[in-house]
């Protein structure tokens, strides 16, 4: 790989996660920097972009380390799945990644394995954390929802809320800009059921995610929001792998495997939408100010 300069332009993709078909899944702009970039700049140009995530990767060829950083149009968060699949599938169309071939890409969550499904670069996994899901006491707001009172109730480090309907649920009913989803300390809620859908027979669940807090009425696809789960549903199942698929209005659906290190593996496929590169200059910014990606050290190419 060539090392890009300072003065070159960003490349950009567009591409949506977990899905097959185009404009399904969850849609994520991909950034591709020639260096750090300032926080100013990158939130913006997520806000520009409109998509529910904006991954921005930068190499640092003086240590050979891929950093990543993911933007909502309004806020950086600390981990999103379905950005990842799409910057691995990014740099496998930019032909910065190969079939058989691993990389780490260090983020605020911390290093995270990615690679190639196969060798048409067409599907990619990656592993997430997970976080234990931790009881939470039920509120007056939640007996009220269209289909019925929660089974469990949960909240988890990650912040997020989940709750666990009936499997005869129809998570359609749900209405994703009720106020209700604010209506609590968590920023984002996962609501879940078991069973399949006429959508993916093969799906062992189904969850649906609103994260008001996130700047996100509902995001379509949640790779967080599903390691964040797997594990449950695993031991409900007693099963090592486990497919879950999410019913909005952008579906798609992931394949979730609980790994060794206690990270999950998460398989899926994807569609390059588009592809090309900035018309104008970006903010350049220091490394240090990268320095609060784990793993990063302050000072620029600090292995």
């Amino acid at each position: 790989m060539t090392p890009m300069a300072p003065q070159d332009p960003v490349r950009l993709a567009g591409v949506d996660a977990f899905t097959a078909t185009p404009m399904a899944g969850n849609g994520a702009a991909v950034a591709l920097l020639p260096a750090p970039a300032s926080e100013r700049w990158m939130q913006a140009l997520a806000a520009e972009l409109q998509q529910s995530e904006t991954a921005f990767l930068w190499h640092d060829h003086t240590a050979d380390r891929w950093a990543l950083r993911w933007f909502t149009p309004t806020c950086e968060v600390p981990l999103c799945g379905h950005a990842t699949l799409a910057a691995t599938l990014a740099l496998a169309h930019w032909g910065l990644l190969s079939p058989g071939v691993s990389l780490q890409l260090h983020s605020r969550s911390g290093p995270l394995a990615v690679g190639l499904d196969g060798a048409g670069g067409t599907a990619a996994w990656l592993e997430l954390p997970t976080s234990d899901l931790l009881p939470r006491a039920p509120e007056p707001w939640m007996a009220a929802l269209p289909e019925g009172a929660p089974l469990q109730v949960w909240t988890s480090s990650l912040g997020y809320g989940v709750l666990l309907l009936s499997p005869e649920s129809d998570l359609g009913r749900l209405d994703p800009r009720a106020e209700a989803w604010a209506a609590g300390p968590e920023p984002a809620w996962v609501v879940m059921r078991a069973g399949a859908t006429a959508a993916d027979s093969d799906a062992d669940y189904c969850l649906r995610f609103f994260a008001p807090g996130l700047g996100l009425v509902e995001d379509p696809v949640t790779g967080s929001a599903h390691a964040l789960v797997a594990p449950w549903w695993c031991r409900q199942l007693g099963r090592s792998r486990v497919r879950g698929w999410q019913p909005s209005h952008r579906p798609g659906g992931v394949t979730l495997e609980p790994r060794p290190s206690g990270m999950i593996r998460l398989s899926g496929p994807g569609v390059l939408l588009w592809d090309g590169q900035m018309a104008r200059p970006f903010e350049p910014s220091s490394a240090a100010s990268w320095a609060g990606v784990v793993g990063w050290s302050a000072a620029a190419g600090d292995a």
